[in-house]
């Protein structure tokens, strides 16, 4: 382990990032800041370098641009922020589609896009795009090419549309960027442009598709000079009020609060919220789950989601614990005592406040830090003889704590160290968890090796538990072939379960892949690739078989935008579930699986568009199979309004699966078979760029049916007979309804103004049909939301000129 530790960290330092042959463009300081109306008319324009000669990104790979389609950029600055003015010459302006869209949501439009690394490390961008209608959208950049679009900045567009062209023109204060205070700053950059209408995409630099990331291929905007980082402080105040009713219960609820974001330094940022308020969160996309790991959810709290690039390094972080269930929840049912019954168990935790200081210096190295507690949680139980009532805590006082140390360099490799903690008051659940990680690639960014090294600790009833977990990957990265081979490792004493989420431990696990793709586009195809994937699992302790798998899929897009793709995977053999019969060291056998599916999705810029997928799958010789079939047809009635909706069954026959252990220890299966039915329907009527209307709507059903006949689980695996008989039926229904309005009235000031009702039902009718089934859920409870939300931003420099 040592030798191999070693070579890695001599790769650090031996490699070195060849420079791509890069073009510049000369930014000029004006005296007079243009006005920002969509007219390059401005004494700043007259005298302003142009960047031009753009080239084809996709679907060609470096071809010209089009003599009737060319671009022209230009950069000026002064000592509040940066502009560009681009002029994206069309001579067919009435082709220019212009579907309304909300914040970050593209839609069916033509757009510009700006790539912005004031440090020029080739790794941290940040993308500000404006579309042919002036809806803007923004994003942070990662070092691996994911792009972060819950990150808002708060910025300055406006688009004309002339006869011969379209014209951008936007103001990125500097309060919003990262940069040095060096007298003389050279920034890299790129511009994207897209022409909707003939599916073709530019950009100024030129970009190799075939190796590395779009970050490596930046140019460069030289001449910035004497500007200084601002303060970087500002103010998000905010108001809610929610009227809620339930079961003939109505409450109404007004909160205040403040989000406060600081630059500590021209890199870090000090975020700060305090009296969070979550109360229009979109809701979850619930199901039933049979299984033996737990369902993961999406984190769509805003505080959560912006900004943690750095956090989520290693996946040890789960936002989502953060304000989950208490640790003791259900504690509480076993220590009820003779007479007592649970008169109020709160679900969640509230949160009281949260910190996170994140940021990357201009020598790559970035540093975060997180941290969040949560309130004391009580469960009440009354005494149904005496009327009494006592608490207890099923969640102390809690501390969540993140710190992240990431090194990047080269333009195409980073070091990292992760350490999660969670201390709860008292004699509570502990937990710490470290990590280091690497991701090195050589200079002609083609081959690469990563990793991690995990260590886990777990303080619990008086005792420590130590665990470990590890992953080495190699693999060839660029290029029409690529492909890579991978081991990971866990052992079973590890735990990131408090803070981060971990389906299972105890495997070891090897996995190995070939693909092939196209970069340039064919005849008849844009893009297409093809993949075979194989895996080899075994237990970690004690070093046991579990099984194997092997998949081929593919996927292809045509010149006219139509995508679709297949895929076929099997078991070789039979396969050993050590996790589904819930008792340590036994494992449920079964024949191996074969799979297919398909799916298929047409061209979004027409007004109607569908995508459609079917899936099935049998064990090899028992009669147990499943099949599912998935439709989404899409209208755009105008370019301000569009609905979307989604179908989608599937069913599940003859699967064994766990149900229970008897007091003598007898593991007890059945089975059953399992139908899920989902629809949902989403729609948005757009006033303008900055006001809209939005529609959620989501129902899921899944009945599950038991047959008569139980089976225990047997030492070798299998099932065997039982007089086991109860019903275990369940009818499981979900129902969620979100009517949004969303208005931006001010720059970075938002009013939100929600309807929502909830309906939850589950009980052991699953032999009813789906329209009885509905009857049955509208005689539940109703829970209706109206909340009304006003957050206001406040620049410090701005509220400094002002006062």
């Amino acid at each position: 382990m040592k030798k191999y530790l070693f070579i890695y960290f001599l790769c650090i330092f031996s490699f070195a990032f060849a420079q791509q042959p890069k073009k510049s463009v000369q930014a000029s300081k004006t005296k007079k800041a243009p006005t920002i109306d969509g007219i390059l008319n401005d004494e700043a324009w007259e005298n302003a370098d142009i960047a031009k000669d753009f080239v084809m990104f996709r679907p060609g790979d470096g071809t010209k641009e089009r003599e009737n389609k060319k671009t022209a950029v230009k950069i000026t600055y002064d000592d509040e922020a940066i502009y560009f003015g681009a002029i994206l010459y069309d001579d067919t302006p009435e082709e220019i589609p212009l579907q309304f869209t909300s914040r970050d949501d593209f839609g069916n439009v033509d757009w510009f896009l700006v790539s912005l690394n004031p440090f020029n490390d080739n790794q941290n961008d940040f993308e500000f795009v404006v579309m042919s209608t002036n809806s803007q959208a923004d994003a942070k950049v990662f070092a691996n090419g994911n792009e972060d679009f819950s990150w808002n900045a708060v910025w300055d567009s406006e688009v004309s549309i002339n006869k011969d062209s379209w014209v951008v023109e936007i103001k990125i204060p500097y309060s919003q960027l990262r940069f040095s205070n060096a007298p003389v700053q050279t920034w890299g950059v790129n511009f994207h442009r897209k022409i909707n209408y003939l599916n073709e995409q530019y950009v100024w630099n030129y970009i190799d598709k075939s190796a590395g990331e779009l970050s490596l291929y930046a140019g460069l905007i030289n001449g910035i000079e004497n500007i200084q980082p601002p303060t970087r402080l500002n103010f998000y105040p905010y108001t809610s009020g929610t009227l809620s009713s339930y079961n003939n219960d109505t409450r109404f609820d007004a909160n205040f609060g403040l989000d406060i974001k600081y630059g500590l330094s021209e890199s870090h940022t000090l975020d700060v919220t305090l009296i969070p308020d979550f109360g229009q969160t979109a809701f979850d996309e619930t199901v039933l789950n049979l299984g033996p790991f737990e369902q993961q959810y999406s984190e769509k709290r805003a505080f959560f989601t912006e900004g943690t690039e750095l956090f989520g390094l290693g996946n040890l972080f789960y936002s989502r614990r953060i304000g989950s269930s208490p640790i003791g929840y259900y504690d509480v049912e076993e220590n009820l005592q003779e007479n007592e019954a649970i008169a109020n168990n709160p679900t969640n935790v509230n949160m009281i406040n949260a910190i996170k200081l994140s940021g990357r210096d201009k020598n790559g190295l970035g540093i975060g830090f997180f941290n969040a507690i949560t309130e004391k949680t009580y469960a009440t139980i009354k005494d149904t003889v005496s009327g009494t009532e006592r608490k207890e805590i099923t969640e102390p006082l809690t501390n969540y704590n993140v710190f992240v140390i990431d090194k990047q360099f080269n333009g195409n490799s980073s070091v990292s160290l992760i350490n999660t903690n969670v201390l709860r008051n008292g004699d509570f659940r502990d937990a710490n968890t470290t990590a280091l990680l690497f991701d090195i690639s050589n200079k002609e960014n083609k081959y690469n090796v990563s990793g991690n090294i995990k260590m886990s600790n777990v303080r619990e009833d008086g005792e420590n538990n130590a665990g470990y977990a590890g992953t080495v990957r190699l693999g060839k990265i660029s290029g029409n072939y690529q492909y890579y081979f991978r081991y990971s490792r866990n052992d079973d004493n590890f735990d990131i379960q408090d803070f981060g989420f971990q389906r299972r431990n105890n495997y070891s696990n090897f996995y190995s892949g070939i693909s092939y793709q196209i970069f340039e586009p064919t005849k008849k195809f844009e893009r297409f690739r093809i993949r075979f994937d194989a895996s080899l699992r075994y237990l970690s302790e004690p070093n046991e078989y579990t099984g194997n798998d092997v998949e081929l899929n593919a996927f292809f897009i045509t010149i006219n935008r139509l995508a679709y793709g297949a895929n076929i995977e099997a078991n070789i053999g039979d396969q050993y579930d050590y996790f589904e019969p819930r008792v340590e060291g036994r494992f449920f056998k079964q024949q191996g699986v074969f799979e297919s599916g398909a799916w298929i999705s047409s061209d979004f810029r027409k007004k109607f568009a569908v995508e459609a997928n079917i899936n099935y799958a049998k064990r090899y010789t028992l009669n147990n199979y499943y099949y599912g079939i998935e439709i989404e047809p899409r209208y755009r009635f105008s370019d301000k309004f569009q609905m979307i909706y989604n179908v989608e069954y599937g069913k599940l026959v003859n699967e064994n699966g766990y149900i229970t252990q008897l007091e003598n220890e007898d593991i007890i299966f059945g089975t059953r078979d399992v139908k899920n039915v989902i629809n949902t329907l989403s729609g948005k009527l757009s006033f303008s760029t900055k006001s809209a209307l939005t529609l959620s709507f989501r129902h899921y059903w899944s009945p599950v049916q038991y047959q008569d006949q139980y089976y225990v689980l047997n030492k070798e695996g299998t099932l065997d007979p039982t007089s086991y008989s109860e019903n275990n039926n369940i009818n499981y229904n979900i129902w969620n309804l979100d009517l949004n309005y969303t208005w931006q009235f001010a720059p970075g000031s938002f009013l939100t103004a929600l309807y929502r009702n909830s309906i939850f039902n589950e009980d052991d009718l699953s032999y009813i049909d789906f329209g009885e089934n509905l009857t049955n859920l509208f005689n539940e409870p109703i829970n209706n939301v109206i909340s009304l939300k006003v957050i206001y931003f406040l620049d410090y420099n701005k509220l400094k000129t002002w006062l």
